[in-house]
């Protein structure tokens, strides 16, 4: 909840962990809002970043889209050998192999204010991870890869996208099959805990996610070549950066 100039939220096992790497982060040049510790609840206190979330001006243009690719850039980049505390390894969501970088997990445009400042929000699932698979989720989310979508259009907001990441070709050659495996997992995610009841992902599965996902999960597969041609047919932006 919002009080003045200030968000509250629970504190979890990681909050603390949480905030040590936002704070450190933006220590590092990353805009982030500031931790401000706990309050006389024991609840977190955050900055409150003023400003419309980008879900709600999807689909955003290329320029737009070059400036949110290189914000997730300058996100791993910071994130560079910052040690993985013990606190945030357990739980992963969708871990991912030879994970090795501190990452925010839901680069999405629910999670992305677009105000006088553009910053990332919602940092609670931040964790290890690696640059292809975060990426992954960003891309896709961001170049909206979803049931419905015109490929061709896709395909140019994704390569706006991954050039303002400046991503190599190394990251380039690798992206469409990670972002068909990411999105299949977050499908996988809904389904299997509609069965179990997990909460809150059994009622998001029951309340329309499940199909959203599903049909993503199905185009991104389906039109894997094209998300390759657009990411690897366009030079980088300056094409000198080898992650």
């Amino acid at each position: 909840m919002r009080v003045g100039s200030t968000v509250r939220k629970p504190w979890t096992p990681g909050s603390a962990s949480v905030q040590a790497y936002v704070a450190e982060l933006r220590a590092r040049g990353v805009d982030a809002p500031e931790p401000l510790g706990r309050d006389e609840r024991g609840r977190q206190i955050l900055e409150y970043v003023d400003g419309p979330l980008a879900q709600d001006r999807v689909p955003l243009g290329d320029t737009e889209l070059r400036r949110v690719g290189a914000m997730v850039r300058a996100i791993h980049d910071a994130s560079e050998g910052l040690p993985i505390p013990d606190a945030l390894t357990a739980g992963m969501l969708l871990p991912t192999e030879g994970a090795d970088l501190l990452c925010h997990n839901d680069l999405a445009p629910w999670n992305l204010v677009l105000g006088e400042r553009w910053v990332f929000i919602d940092w609670d699932g931040a964790g290890p991870s690696t640059r292809l698979w975060d990426l992954a989720y960003a891309a896709q989310a961001f170049a909206m890869l979803v049931g419905g979508e015109p490929v061709e259009t896709a395909a140019r907001r994704l390569r706006a996208f991954v050039g303002g990441y400046d991503a190599d070709l190394r990251l380039r050659e690798a992206l469409p099959a990670a972002m068909a495996k990411r999105t299949a997992a977050m499908f996988e995610l809904l389904r299997s805990s509609s069965e179990t009841g997990t909460a809150p992902w059994a009622e998001m599965y029951r309340s329309g996610h499940g199909e959203h996902w599903r049909a993503a999960a199905e185009y991104v597969a389906e039109n894997e070549a094209a998300w390759a041609r657009a990411v690897t047919e366009a030079p980088a932006a300056h094409g000198t950066r080898r992650r």
